[in-house]
């Protein structure tokens, strides 16, 4: 089934379409719910009700062909996401102790800083642990503007806050994510047999 066939048979209710599309998908749209979630239980609701409400505006996309299917399903459900996760009030809003340092030409991505942890040579599963540990605002921010290429301004937009709490929260969380991979290299690392 061609793309054009598999999103107008999701449009008609096609069951097959639609198991067809979550199997397509599924990996992708998992992996941004970890990344995103504190747990792999949030991370579990988040992808079942994501995926709900990506079918939902399939239409959407049909009538707008100005970016790819694959962007189009990946940019709704990373809003979805960021909405669900806004929606926890009790979580979202949990302040951090961490100060940032003010510095003239601050750079805001974890991976061009040559003084920070070469992430190519940490493993997947500690990374993920290492974000899942950051306090959801900066877990949000980190992941949308650091990994999801989202611009500080469109961050502040879809988290409904100003851009230099933006900025703020990008700095903690990359205190907060070099120390927790720090942390959990060396735990890793004094497990393992000599």
């Amino acid at each position: 089934m061609s793309q054009a066939e598999l999103i107008s048979a999701c449009l008609k209710n096609d069951k097959t379409a639609k198991k067809q599309l979550f199997e397509t998908f599924y990996g992708k749209l998992s992996y941004i719910s970890l990344r995103y979630s504190k747990n792999a239980a949030q991370a579990e609701q988040v992808l079942l009700s994501g995926f709900a409400e990506v079918f939902s505006k399939l239409p959407q996309f049909k009538s707008q062909n100005t970016i790819t299917f694959d962007e189009f399903i990946r940019n709704e459900f990373i809003i979805f996401t960021i909405n669900y996760l806004k929606s926890i009030r009790n979580e979202y809003y949990v302040a951090s102790t961490v100060k940032a340092v003010e510095y003239k030409e601050t750079s805001y991505d974890l991976f061009l800083d040559s003084k920070f942890i070469d992430l190519r040579n940490v493993k997947q599963d500690t990374l993920l642990q290492s974000l899942q540990a950051l306090v959801p605002s900066q877990r949000l921010i980190f992941n949308l503007h650091v990994i999801d290429n989202y611009s500080l301004s469109q961050a502040s937009e879809l988290l409904d806050t100003s851009e230099q709490s933006i900025k703020s929260n990008l700095e903690k969380a990359r205190f907060n994510l070099q120390k927790t991979i720090e942390r959990n290299l060396k735990l890793s690392n004094d497990e393992q047999p000599v």
